[in-house]
């Protein structure tokens, strides 16, 4: 790749990926806003909230995996220059949105005796099942805001997104303190509240991202105005692209779900618990960027493949996954040189030292996992621009499930390293996933005699 072609690949890029990225992080403000808030009601409160915001991200992002696919359909259709493929997979994603969404909604209201039965405090886990019964209202909302997003940032509109995402939050924050400790008129709901809060500001979301594409540039594609009944083989191949994604979004979040559910039968479990949900928060927040990036760098191979410039698919997929790193090496710096910080954000000015000192040990670990994180999430973005999902699904299996989970036991509690045993075996997952992705794309873009 000559010097000038890799300047105009990164400014073309981060056009794409800056506003993704706000978006991500905007989003994940919605459950950063209710760690932060629910820290100041004590820590069984943070407990519960670690224990319900984990299970619900999960059960979300299975869904919102199968529906990343909507993105680089509508990607490769308005780089071929056919507006009505790019319609037909937006509305099934509407329509996929919807069968998914009904049942994982329903099932988040009986997750409380599940919680008991994998050995979770019985008052903790009320506390996560009263949250989670009242966030689920906003479930559905937030699957078809995934269709409709697909359909925006496919077609090179991220912008768009960004702005309702910002209302959201914008309503997210003053609902929340409302409803936790009585303002506005509003009933003082605690913890519940911040639940009631996120579900009715995702619906926001997606009513104002709704009018957009009904009235807005992206109405030439007519989703919404002329919306039809399912296509069923339209449907059958978008979740044919789209459910190994959703299996390999499940299996990440899976894996620090089970690193979660393991570090709740620690000693000590609601001060392991609150140390655990800040670190993860904390990197959660950083692996936003990376991942809006990975999101930008599939449009743009998306793109590059619909128009048959393979060589600018290749180029493009690189790009994201530097960028990606060069991102996460910041952050690490930050985790690895001043814990404290990040530690005083969630638990405030005055923590509590033990759950601080025990916070700050989980994030030296986390810089380390920063960089494997970064490149496996931009990878596996451009692997999803070239519609390759099956083969990565599988390497995520055996990367978070066979290598992390497995390592993170053996270490955590054969070896009795606890919390940062989990954590060294969650590095070691996500490294195995970034060197075995890299791979994959390597060879997929170098088989292609246009790429020699």
């Amino acid at each position: 790749m000559s010097r000038p072609a890799l300047g105009r690949e990164v400014r073309a890029t981060l056009a794409l990926a800056v506003p993704i990225v706000l978006v991500q992080l905007a989003q994940m403000s919605m459950s950063f806003i209710d760690v932060v808030m629910v820290g100041r009601l004590g820590t069984e409160a943070l407990a519960a909230v670690v224990l319900a915001s984990t299970t619900y991200v999960t059960a979300s992002l299975v869904c919102v995996g199968v529906l990343v696919a909507v993105q680089p359909t509508v990607a490769q259709a308005v780089g071929a220059g056919d507006d009505a493929a790019a319609a037909r997979g937006a509305r099934q994603g509407l329509w996929l949105a919807t069968i998914l969404g009904v049942p994982f909604a329903i099932g988040l209201g009986f997750v409380e005796p599940v919680l008991v039965w994998t050995g979770q405090d019985p008052d903790t886990s009320a506390l996560a099942g009263a949250y989670l019964r009242a966030i689920r209202w906003g479930f559905v909302p937030n699957l078809w805001f995934t269709a409709l997003r697909g359909l925006a940032e496919g077609d090179g509109r991220p912008r768009a997104v960004l702005g309702v995402t910002l209302l959201g939050v914008a309503v997210n924050v003053p609902l929340n303190y409302a409803l936790m400790f009585g303002a506005l008129g509003l009933p003082a709901l605690g913890l519940v509240g911040t639940g009631w809060g996120s579900a009715v500001s995702t619906t926001v979301m997606t009513a104002a991202l709704a009018v957009y594409v009904r009235r807005g540039p992206l109405a030439r594609f007519g989703v919404l105005a002329d919306f039809r009944r399912p296509d069923v083989g339209a449907l059958r191949e978008l979740f044919a692209l789209g459910w190994p994604i959703g299996v390999g979004f499940g299996m990440e979040s899976g894996l620090f779900t089970a690193a979660t559910l393991l570090v709740g039968r620690l000693p000590d479990p609601e001060t392991a618990l609150a140390a655990h949900q800040v670190a993860l928060n904390a990197a959660s927040v950083a692996f936003m960027v990376p991942l809006g990036i990975g999101m930008a760098g599939g449009i743009r191979v998306g793109q590059a493949v619909g128009a048959g410039d393979e060589r600018a698919a290749a180029r493009a997929g690189w790009t994201s996954a530097g960028l990606g790193a060069a991102f996460m090496a910041c952050s690490a710096l930050l985790f690895w040189l001043r814990p404290d910080l990040v530690v005083a954000v969630y638990a405030g000015p005055s923590p509590d030292p033990v759950v601080a000192a025990l916070a700050a040990s989980l994030l030296s670990v986390a810089a380390v996992f920063q960089l494997f994180d970064g490149v496996q999430a931009a990878v596996a973005g451009a692997l999803r621009g070239l519609k390759d999902t099956r083969v990565p699904m599988l390497i995520s299996a055996g990367a978070y499930w066979g290598v992390g989970l497995t390592t993170g036991v053996v270490l955590g509690v054969g070896a009795g390293w606890g919390a940062r045993g989990l954590w060294w075996g969650l590095t070691l997952g996500l490294a195995a996933a970034a060197v075995a992705l890299s791979a994959r794309f390597a060879r997929l873009t170098r088989v292609r005699p246009a790429l020699a």
